[in-house]
């Protein structure tokens, strides 16, 4: 006879027991997981003034459907998502870390709606599980040839929706989606008018006055002289590309007080707003500097200000051919001869005869955050504070000329705000293939890319250094735009760019640089 063995009655209890606890844990852990979903659940730890308001006036809550979209459905990944748990779990215990230990004034509520921050929040799995048709009925043919190129580019390029979707989920009244019809007027009545450009017979600061407009701007008489151009290896952050110094000598020219501002700008755009894409250089070189004509701005997708603002604030987000079109629309209405600065003149009245880092008291390093998450000292602050929009005191945004002060030379914000083009070639190895001591340098008599200085609003203070460079990355600024080709009017994916123009002395004019 085989005996059986049976199991103690003790162990199918237990067995038993276990069993009912998973269940209670499932059941319980199912909706602890969708109660701690809810909006109102998400709501009683992000204390943000108005983000409820800006969720339930946007397409995600406000729509002809009646669809109504949660929190978590666009700030988490799909449930179905293997990390879904793993990601939930870590946004939860940031949250409430943020909730108990920090203080919600102190955020900054501005950085949290740029595409910079919402990249990081939202998950495109996310939106692409809703809206699994790209091309629904009535979507516009531009809308058509966006989604197809973002069909075809966005792991290349690493697009999401919210690239061109910001507000759908939180409501801006200032963002546009589409390209811009409308122009922003410039009040001015009939007496405000200019009749002629400024006439500049010696040389010495100037306010221009564009003609038929109520806009001027002034201009500062920069002497020229010699300078040491560069940073030496000795120098905190310095980089290959700076070396060697050099002993450089400029021209005497006048330069913008500030950088060219909305106001501006949006004259030439309405003055000149065409279809036409003819090359600035070739004009140029046909009209010897005067052109009969200029070919104008297309309208760019969205309002390029970025609702900051516009009047006194740097316009932003023009190509360095645009920036150069306007140089020749504005030689045309005043009779001067404007254009953008070379390196070399930027340099020079940047540094304003200083040999520093900067042109005011300043130590990059102490400047410079020693990790993520440390703090740099407000005695060490206090005086780029003043001089200059970054980082540290930007808001994430461009500022006002009012922001900052002016350098030794009279001109403001030749470090921050906004990058700024010059008229040279960009080249790694510039310096080294010119001699020692050079007088007007022009760069590189060809390229792939140009110049530009000058940090912007989110630079860190190691980038803001007088010697510091860089170059555009046409491919990368541009990489959201649909458009084909792709517009050589307006940058689709770059803020923080910007120019300020120079204007060459008329021969008549007698300069004394003592």
């Amino acid at each position: 006879m085989i005996r059986k063995d049976k199991l103690p009655r003790y162990t199918w209890l237990l067995f038993i027991s276990g069993l009912v606890v998973c269940v209670i844990v499932l059941v319980a852990g199912k909706k602890a997981i969708n109660y701690t979903s809810t909006d109102n659940y998400c709501q009683s730890c992000h204390i943000h003034p108005l983000a409820d308001n800006s969720w339930k006036r946007s397409t995600h809550f406000f729509n002809k459907s009646g669809v109504k979209v949660h929190c978590v459905e666009c700030h988490l990944p799909p449930k179905d998502d293997n990390s879904y748990l793993i990601k939930k779990a870590k946004t939860g215990i940031k949250d409430m870390y943020g909730y108990y230990f920090k203080d919600s004034a102190s955020f900054n509520w501005e950085h949290k709606k740029t595409l910079e921050y919402a990249v990081n929040i939202v998950y495109n799995e996310s939106c692409l599980k809703c809206h699994e048709n790209l091309y629904s009925k009535g979507l516009s043919r531009d809308g058509e040839i966006a989604h197809l190129y973002y069909e075809n580019n966005a792991k290349k390029l690493n697009i999401q929706c919210i690239n061109c979707h910001l507000d759908v989920g939180h409501y801006n009244p200032d963002y546009v989606h589409g390209k811009m019809t409308g122009i922003p007027k410039i009040k001015s009545s009939a007496k405000d008018l200019f009749k002629e450009p400024a006439k500049v017979t010696t040389f010495g600061n100037f306010k221009e006055q564009i003609p038929n407009t109520s806009i001027s701007f002034n201009m500062i008489a920069v002497k020229g002289g010699t300078f040491k151009m560069g940073s030496p290896d000795k120098e905190p952050f310095h980089k290959t590309d700076e070396e060697p110094v050099r002993n450089v000598t400029v021209s005497p020219f006048f330069m913008g007080e500030i950088e060219v501002t909305w106001d501006e700008y949006w004259t030439f755009f309405s003055a000149t707003m065409s279809e036409g894409r003819m090359d600035p250089d070739k004009v140029r070189e046909h009209n010897a500097g005067k052109p009969d004509a200029i070919s104008g701005p297309t309208p760019p997708f969205g309002i390029p200000d970025q609702g900051w603002g516009g009047g006194n604030r740097p316009a932003i987000t023009m190509t360095h051919y645009a920036a150069t079109t306007y140089c020749q629309w504005l030689s045309k209405v005043t009779g001067k001869n404007y254009r953008l600065p070379t390196e070399a003149e930027w340099e020079f009245a940047c540094r304003a005869g200083t040999e520093a880092p900067y042109f005011f008291d300043g130590d990059p390093k102490r400047l410079s955050r020693k990790k993520p998450g440390s703090k740099v000292s407000a005695a060490d602050t206090a005086q780029i504070n003043r001089y200059v929009v970054y980082s540290m005191n930007s808001s994430d945004k461009t500022q006002e000329p009012s922001y900052v002060k002016p350098n030794p030379f009279g001109l403001k914000n030749m470090q921050g705000n906004v990058l700024e083009f010059c008229s040279d070639w960009y080249a790694a190895d510039a310096y080294s293939k010119t001699s020692v001591d050079v007088i007007n340098p022009k760069g590189p008599e060809e390229g792939v890319e140009h110049v530009v200085r000058g940090g912007n609003y989110y630079s860190v203070a190691k980038d803001l250094r007088s010697a510091s460079r860089d170059f555009s990355k046409t491919t990368d600024w541009l990489k959201t735009d649909p458009q084909q080709p792709k517009s050589i009017w307006w940058y689709s994916d770059f803020k923080g760019i910007g120019f300020r123009v120079v204007c060459e002395p008329d021969s008549t004019i007698t300069i004394t640089t003592k």
